[in-house]
């Protein structure tokens, strides 16, 4: 896959997609070797395959990053739990396991309440949906659940610390990914995987024609 080629656009639309439950790379994998990019052309490609690649060491690092700078305060530590939260309802993957774990939880506990959970019925269409169907969590809208623990973590992040502090320590976050995903020399690994996420890709949607 040329990375040159991808568009930011195409980068987020991937990571939104892409399934997130996978482990993250190995720690000495993560850390294996380091070099300059020569061009400005490798450096861009080479961001975009780490960044598509270590997705999910990212997560954890720049939740780690804000949670250890606030070790002292219990609330900024839940604060970052929940905007971890609100960041992973974003990719569909992950939204559609949550809602049918807490589904299948429920539904051991009270089988009325799991079935009201269900999410709404799309219309079919000469076999094919009408409409294109949203994620849903719980039965309503994922955007409800992203709203609801993306003002809570905002709430706590205000009342438990300022907010130029967590600005600072997100932004340490930040610069940390980009400096490993520029110096982080693309491995065999990662283009393979490339590779089979593209076909995962085309096979779903073969699938769904």
């Amino acid at each position: 896959m040329d990375w040159g080629n991808v568009t930011a656009e195409d980068l987020v639309d991937a990571l939104r997609e892409v399934d997130w439950s996978s482990p993250p790379r190995p720690v000495s994998e993560f850390f294996h070797r380091f070099t300059f990019p020569r061009s400005l052309a490798k450096w861009d490609s080479r961001v975009k395959c780490n960044l598509y690649y270590y997705r999910t060491n990212y997560f954890i690092m720049i939740v780690f990053i804000l949670g250890i700078g606030f070790l002292r305060k219990p609330l900024a530590i839940i604060a970052a739990i929940l905007t971890g939260l609100s960041i992973a309802f974003l990719n569909d993957s992950f939204a559609v396991t949550f809602n049918e774990k807490v589904t299948r939880a429920v539904r051991q506990i009270s089988p009325h309440l799991a079935a009201k959970m269900r999410p709404p019925v799309v219309p079919v269409i000469r076999g094919r949906p009408s409409v294109k169907r949203a994620i849903h969590i719980c039965g309503r809208p994922r955007w409800i659940f992203v709203l609801i623990f993306s003002a809570a973590s905002c709430i706590l992040w205000i009342t438990s610390c300022r907010l130029l502090t967590v600005l600072l320590a997100l932004l340490i976050g930040l610069i940390a990914m980009l400096l490993h995903a520029s110096f982080r020399t693309p491995n065999l690994k990662a283009r393979l995987n490339t590779f089979r996420e593209e076909f995962r890709a085309v096979w779903r949607n073969y699938s769904e024609l």
